[in-house]
This record gives C-alpha cells, structure tokens and sequence, in this order.
C-alpha cells in the first residue's frame, strides 16, 4: 500500500479486481477490449460513461455540444461548481480518465449529426442513449444508423424517482417502428416518446406539480436518483449485451422500476405506439401536458 505521499501507480487488473466475481476474469479483459458510444453528457450520458468506466471498458466515444450550467446539478454526474461553464464532453472525459488512465476516449464536442454520425458510431460495439429528452432530430439519426448498420442499442430514461428501459437490437424491432415518429411535428414526438419509454406508467401517480411538464416549452423535472439508477441499468443492459451474457428484452418488450412505489414492471407493446393501448395513453398525455395542440398523429 502506498504512503499518503507517495500515490498508487495505476494497474487495470488491481483497479477493476473487485468486479471479478459478478465477471470472470476473462470476461474482465474483454470488456477491456470493447468500445461504447454515448450521445450526451448530461442528465444520464455522463453517469453512463463513469459507470462503464468503472466496469473497465477500455474506449468510448463521447458525444456533446453543450457546456455544465447551474440547473444542470441535481442530477447530472459531472456537473458540480467547479465544472460551470465547462464543455460537458471535456469534465466528464476528464473524470473517466482519472477512473482509468488507459481509458480511451474520442470526444464530439460539436454533438453528433449528420457529418460526424459515421465516425461516432464506427467500430463501437454498442450505443447507449444519453441524449436530452428533446433531441429528436440528432436521436432519429442516430438509431437510424444504428440499425442500418447492426449495432446494438440501449436506452434507459429517468422518470420520477426510477426508470424505464428499452434495448433495440440488430434483427428486431427499430426504433421507429415502435415509436411512429416519421415526420410529426415536434409535440407529437414528445408525447410519443414520453408514452412509447414506460407504458406503465409507474411515475404518474406522484407527480405533485404537472406545472412542472411543459412539452410544448420542452420543459419536465428530473431527479438524480431516477439518473442514477438509469446509469445502473444501462450499464447492466450494456454489459449483457457486449458478454453475450443472459436474456436481453428488445422492443417491443421493455421494462420499468420505480423506487418510490417499489415497483417494477415488464411491458410488451407489439405495434409500439400503435398499440390500442398505447394510442389511449398518448390521447390522455396531449390533454394534460399539451392542452389544445392539435392532434396531427396519422
């Protein structure tokens, strides 16, 4: 053991021993070996990138346009006073490199779009979805190449005091096949995804203040516990998939926990949101959060 003067040299097998045991130590290489993409550095990405991180995944690639603000700390892992003002993919990288020194990691600080998507996704072996709720244009690209090209996806959102996950995986159902977005104006999306992440709807029950959900103004609450357990969940669907590891639930199949009811739901929506049941959920969501927006849905 090192003196507190003198600090520790880094060693991957000694830094990540303790996770042998839930791996083995083969398995413990290969995630060494793999490489993720995280679009978004926020509420959710950055908690993935430092939970990966701490699994032992060798490389990232990282993708953010925006810098930390002030309502940016109750929930987003690498935001703290130190950090205001600071490009999101530079603090949270910086934090995953003082995880893991050797980690690699390539940094889109322009976000991602449709001149860099290519390069973000080349030669990762999984997607894991960071990106803000409202970032439907950059979201539709990027699944849409993630399909096309037979990567693996997975996607877990902060409702209330839990979370909702879905998987997408090469051979199944995409994206938009669950979600029907195609060209809907932008509210029409919001309210599909908000409905198509979690048809149970666990979280309903105690939101307190409906003030506080606006999705014509892109405005919704966040908590850091339902981000943190989002971390935990996507990193656990991601390590499944990268170790071939157990049953992975792809769409339309999804599940959700919420720990403030102490409940966890499987849900399985064949259609998506053209699901009958999904269709009355989306008609009860445009009246309470949308008002008298018209319904453009097909």
């Amino acid at each position: 053991m090192a003196s507190r003067d003198q600090k520790p040299a880094f060693r991957y097998d000694e830094a990540f021993s303790r996770n042998l045991g839930w791996v083995t130590p083969a398995e413990q290489q290969a995630l060494r070996g793999k490489r993720i993409a995280i679009a978004g550095m926020g509420g959710v990405g950055s908690g993935y990138l430092l939970t990966l991180a701490r699994l032992g995944v060798g490389a990232f690639h990282i993708a953010d346009f925006d810098s930390y603000d002030i309502p940016n700390l109750n929930r987003q892992a690498a935001s703290y006073m130190s950090t205001m003002g600071v490009p999101k993919v530079e603090a949270a990288a910086r934090m995953a490199q003082d995880i893991n020194p050797e980690v690699e990691i390539r940094q889109f600080g322009d976000g991602v779009n449709a001149s860099n998507v290519a390069e973000f996704l080349q030669g990762v072996d999984v997607y894991v979805d960071g990106l803000d709720f409202y970032a439907f244009s950059a979201r539709q690209l990027v699944y849409g190449h993630c399909a096309a090209h037979g990567i693996p996806a997975t996607m877990a959102a902060p409702l209330g005091m839990g979370a909702s996950c879905l998987n997408f995986l090469p051979g199944k159902m995409s994206f938009e096949d669950y979600f029907q977005w195609g060209d809907l104006p932008e509210v029409d999306k919001a309210l599909r995804f908000l409905v198509g992440l979690a048809p149970a709807g666990l979280h309903r029950s105690y939101l307190v203040w409906p003030q506080g959900v606006d999705l014509a103004q892109r405005r919704g609450p966040s908590t850091s516990m339902g981000c943190q357990l989002c971390a935990g969940i996507a990193a656990s669907q991601a390590l499944k998939i990268l170790l071939r590891r157990g049953d992975v639930l792809a769409a339309p199949w999804g599940f959700q926990f919420d720990a403030y009811r102490d409940k966890m739901v499987t849900t399985w929506r064949p259609g998506g949101n053209r699901h009958p049941l999904q269709r009355l959920a989306l008609a009860f969501a445009r009246r309470h959060f949308v008002g008298n927006t018209p319904d453009t849905r097909p």
